[in-house]
């Protein structure tokens, strides 16, 4: 009855009314995941300074593997799950979810080994300076501990809401970030544990918002799940890289790129007046800060997965259309509303995350201004890779992920700066931005043309 129940929800129920219903716990999630950096990062560079900041900015390449990992799995189990419960398949159903489940846990312990044992050549290759290199040391060898737990709260958060449980996907997630907040100011001021103190707040967290995770996946509703099902087998392992790869090389794309930013702004900051330190410890502010928007249209764009996987299963094309355009209209209000505060309030912005020397402020405003330029146009290409996604196009939406960040920004961000120095650094990202929103719109419009024909 209660699978019934669900079907007839995702299948007729007015979009305007479902969207939110499935968007907004999943903004919390993905909002949750960058407060856990962005609290950091605040009472870290209040406590340490810039040298602080600069330090978690090399470390975010590793969160951001952390959150690709989930994505992989969580958005490839929950849209195979969706599609299989579109098409009356429950067998196929519990057996993705399961495989989902054994991946998330298989591949975050992977990664918490291969960090401990290469740790300070990392940190090396993501740009840490010999200032920088204790505190990014600490920081990450704490909080390397905390990936799995990282991994699966993340990750299940997908499948929790794909089984018709928003909400508690919304509190997994919010409670971890409450602990995390409360623990910040009492491990770094009162404890006087500095940065290592941020670190164990952090996966203390993470260990809260996983439990409750892996408590309800034990409960799971839709379909009963079995201890066999946990195993990954090559069988469904597959279809779920498949579905979940673009939102996997997305942020594997973010990860990339922020490491060649660091390095960058490390290389070209010590030829300008600013020095190496102050570029990298901005960047990773500003990236924190932009984080925390894409968690916005990250989480709509999540929210519309298992509408827009149900239907188009369903061969209910129209509303595969609906739900699209209510999604980019949400996340393009969302980019504009953005675009308006980091233009006009980026001093106050960066002040939020520490004091700082005339020229951090200075370098930080510029940068802010001119990297985050076309913000508004930043909710485009997520909606759009996450609809070729959910709908099983995996090939497309892995290219329209990719555009932004490797196909676009990267060359940009390796050549400008050849020829303009640091500031070429700053305009690489809204020349990347442009294009990478029109390609995708283009790639929409002839896929929505094949739904036509299809339906015709």
């Amino acid at each position: 009855m209660e699978t019934e129940e669900r079907r007839s929800r995702l299948g007729t129920e007015p979009i305007g009314a479902l969207l939110p219903k499935f968007a907004v716990p999943s903004i919390v999630a993905m909002m949750v995941s960058a407060l856990y950096n962005m609290v950091d990062q605040i009472f870290i560079g209040n406590k340490i300074g810039p040298l602080g900041n600069a330090a978690t900015n090399v470390a975010f390449p590793l969160t951001i593997t952390c959150t690709a990992l989930a994505l992989l799995c969580g958005i490839g189990g929950a849209a195979n799950f969706n599609l299989s419960m579109g098409r009356k398949q429950l067998d196929k159903a519990e057996r993705y979810v399961g495989a989902a489940i054994g991946m998330m846990l298989g591949l975050g312990l992977l990664l918490c080994l291969a960090v401990r044992l290469f740790l300070e050549p990392m940190m090396v290759a993501f740009g840490a300076t010999d200032k920088i290199l204790d505190y990014s040391l600490t920081y990450t060898g704490i909080t390397s501990l905390g990936f799995p737990f990282l991994i699966m709260a993340n990750g299940g958060s997908n499948l929790v809401r794909a089984d018709g449980s928003p909400t508690f996907s919304m509190v997994c997630n919010l409670v971890g970030a409450l602990i995390n907040c409360v623990l910040d100011p009492l491990f770094i001021f009162t404890f006087d544990m500095g940065i290592a103190g941020a670190a164990w707040a952090t996966i203390i967290g993470q260990i809260v918002s996983a439990a409750m995770v892996a408590v309800y996946l034990s409960r799971f509703k839709t379909v009963k799940l079995h201890l066999k099902s946990l195993i990954p087998t090559a069988a469904f392992c597959g279809p779920i890289a498949a579905l979940g790869i673009a939102p996997f090389f997305n942020q594997m794309a973010m990860m990339v790129v922020q490491i060649a930013m660091n390095n960058t702004l490390t290389y070209y900051g010590g030829q300008s007046i600013y020095g190496s330190e102050i570029p990298l410890a901005c960047a990773g502010v500003i990236s924190k800060v932009n984080m925390l928007f894409m968690a916005l249209v990250i989480g709509i764009a999540q929210g519309l997965q298992p509408i827009a996987s149900f239907n188009y299963g369903a061969k209910n094309y129209q509303r595969v259309k609906e739900a699209f355009r209510k999604a980019l209209t949400a996340a393009a209000c969302i980019a504009v509303c953005a675009f308006a505060c980091f233009q006009l309030f980026p001093r106050q912005i960066i002040s939020v995350f520490g004091d700082g020397s005339a020229e951090y402020f200075l370098f930080a405003e510029k940068f802010f201004r001119i990297y985050l330029f076309c913000t508004f146009l930043n909710g485009i290409q997520p909606i759009c890779s996450n609809l070729f996604t959910a709908i099983g196009r995996a090939k497309m939406g892995v290219f329209v992920s990719l555009t932004r960040q490797i196909i676009f920004l990267l060359p940009l961000l390796l050549l400008l700066p050849m020829a303009f120095g640091i500031e070429g650094i700053m305009f690489s990202a809204p020349v990347a931005d442009g294009m990478a929103a029109a390609l995708a719109l283009v790639l929409v419009a002839r896929e929505f043309r094949l739904m036509a024909r299809q339906e015709a």
